[in-house]
């Protein structure tokens, strides 16, 4: 494969807000496992935001999209499946699977498709420096029409019709809008779009757990963010479970659990010194007298989305609410930087308000 753009390529990224943001491009952001579509002629990779492979388990696109591409061209987009007229993300979730039979079974009963909004390359010609206002106006004459499992995202300039997607796509699993300059370049892995969401979510790596009071099942995981100089941070727990859910999670998370905290990015956590630089589980505070502080290390290798109310310092305010596992996400992702502009509003707004 030799192409303009070159894998791998992070792709660009989004920063949240508390509004939508007016005199931009706008789309919806879709709930789907963000993905970079390389093609070189017979050749076609698909590789996820952290540059992993997604080939394999998309066989329906890797099938399917060169008979609706150019020859020579490199797309940014989503890969999305919709099942009763809505996006389902537990559907791609299950594609993450080891067997190729189970893949292509699960391919044949609910086929994904990729929603185009970005065009990094094309022919002999990067895009990379162009304006978005160009790179769109190839994309629409690359991809307008092409059919499944290719489609194009919809975009929009006008503010209203942009709020009118916020409110009525979500219906739709859509789960919130995106928006971005026209003059923008195509900046991998920065934070250089606005993200607008129904909900305030982060992505933690899961690096330990608690038992629940009932026995040795999950009571609640512990949650960790980096921080600018590479550090794992503990920013808070989820901890909200059925029974059974917390004896599922026990089980599925005891090939992570480790022999001792050694080498673990809190080994420290037992030193009350350790926690003067650092957040780690069981910190000294005038809450904790008497209480079992103690934890279970697991090694920091997978990363779930929670939902959360606001951050009270360099954590969370609250217990926040597990949403989903990000196989498509890798630890080292998950930064501060994600909640670098943070989701507010004016408070004088609020106290001046009248009923109308």
């Amino acid at each position: 494969m030799e192409l303009p753009v070159m894998p791998p390529v992070k792709p660009m990224l989004a920063k949240p807000a508390a509004r939508i943001p007016s005199g931009l491009h706008y789309e919806a952001k879709w709930d789907g496992f963000r993905a970079l579509v390389f093609r070189d002629g017979p050749e076609i990779e698909i590789h996820s935001r952290s540059t992993k492979p997604l080939t394999r388990y998309f066989p329906e696109l890797a099938e399917g999209l060169p008979e609706r591409l150019p020859p020579r061209c490199v797309l940014d987009g989503e890969i999305v499946i919709a099942r009763d007229g809505r996006l389902d993300f537990d559907a791609l979730l299950e594609r993450i699977h080891p067997a190729d039979s189970r893949v292509r079974t699960l391919a044949e009963r609910h086929p994904s498709g990729f929603v185009a909004f970005d065009l990094l390359a094309l022919g002999e010609r990067s895009l990379l420096r162009e304006p978005l206002a160009e790179r769109r106006r190839l994309l629409v004459e690359t991809v307008a029409g092409a059919g499944p499992p290719l489609f194009l995202a919809p975009a929009t300039t006008d503010l209203a019709v942009a709020r009118e997607w916020y409110e009525r796509y979500e219906g739709a699993g859509l789960d919130g809008v995106v928006a971005k300059r026209l003059d923008q370049p195509y900046t991998p892995n920065e934070r250089t779009m606005v993200k607008v969401k129904h909900e305030r979510t982060a992505d933690c790596v899961l690096a330990g757990l608690r038992h629940h009071k009932s026995g040795p099942v999950v009571g609640s995981l512990l949650l960790g963010l980096y921080d600018a100089e590479g550090r794992l941070q503990h920013v808070g727990v989820s901890a909200s479970f059925t029974a059974r859910r917390r004896a599922e999670l026990m089980e599925e998370l005891t090939p992570l659990l480790m022999d001792s905290a050694e080498g673990h990015p809190w080994a420290d956590w037992a030193r009350e010194a350790a926690h003067e630089r650092d957040r780690m589980p069981g910190g000294p505070s005038r809450w904790s007298a008497g209480k079992d502080l103690s934890w279970l290390p697991l090694r920091p290798e997978r990363v779930c989305e929670v939902a959360y109310d606001h951050m009270q310092g360099d954590r969370f305010r609250h217990t926040t609410r597990f949403r989903r596992w990000r196989p498509d996400r890798l630890p080292e992702e998950c930064t501060y930087a994600q909640l670098e502009e943070p989701v507010g509003y004016d408070l004088e707004r609020v106290l001046t308000t009248r009923d109308d």
